[in-house]
């Protein structure tokens, strides 16, 4: 390999070193979990009491008037109430989430009813991120008010909303964000629209 060739090769391993350190140090979120609640409806009267008796995975809360079922693939609970309406909860996609309100709706038919899988849709998004670093809440209420709340006798995080977006966002101390909206875009823009702020109060690592 002549002198030039390799003098270029080096240049050009050092450059991408350079911007993969870079990339490191980008302080970024890192999205770990994403549920979506959804409604779906059965069209039909349900005997909670013959669910909670024949049915599998079901916890029966009488007092409330509603049943609690499980489904291990996907891993969806759902909350079933007499007059056909269900919520189910914990799916990480949309097309999971269809898929185990389905198969919620077989297993109600393989239990006797008359259940038309009908109305279903998306009504919240449920994420969590992690920044790489500490936020100072108080100094982040007080510049970012009167959007964000706290009140740590009652609860240890702040409470951020964006009226635009539709979302809220629960951010503690160590980093971690919780955030609700309507959609996944709507969560992804309120990380992205919160992010220069809760960089502004992070703590320093010394």
């Amino acid at each position: 390999m002549e002198t030039g060739e390799r003098a270029r090769l080096i240049i050009i391993l050092v450059l991408q070193l350079i911007l993969r350190v870079r990339r490191n140090r980008q302080q970024r979120c890192r999205r770990v979990l994403c549920r979506r609640p959804l409604f779906p409806r059965t069209r039909c009267h349900l005997n909670l009491r013959k669910i909670a008796l024949e049915g599998a995975n079901v916890i029966y809360k009488r007092d409330v008037g509603k049943v609690l079922m499980k489904l291990r693939k996907p891993r969806i609970t759902a909350t079933i109430w007499s007059s056909g309406k269900i919520i189910c909860t914990g799916a990480t996609s949309e097309e999971e989430a269809k898929f185990g309100a389905r198969r919620l709706a077989r297993s109600l038919q393989k239990l006797g009813f008359q259940v038309i899988f009908t109305d279903f849709k998306v009504v919240n998004v449920l994420a969590v991120c992690n920044m790489p670093f500490e936020i100072r809440l108080p100094e982040f209420t007080k510049n970012n008010r009167p959007h964000a709340s706290y009140e740590p006798e009652l609860h240890p995080a702040v409470c951020y909303r964006i009226k635009s977006l539709r979302a809220t966002l629960q951010i503690f101390s160590t980093g971690s964000i919780t955030v609700t909206g309507p959609n996944v875009k709507a969560v992804a823009t309120a990380v992205e629209q919160v992010y220069p702020f809760v960089f502004e109060s992070r703590k320093e690592i010394l």
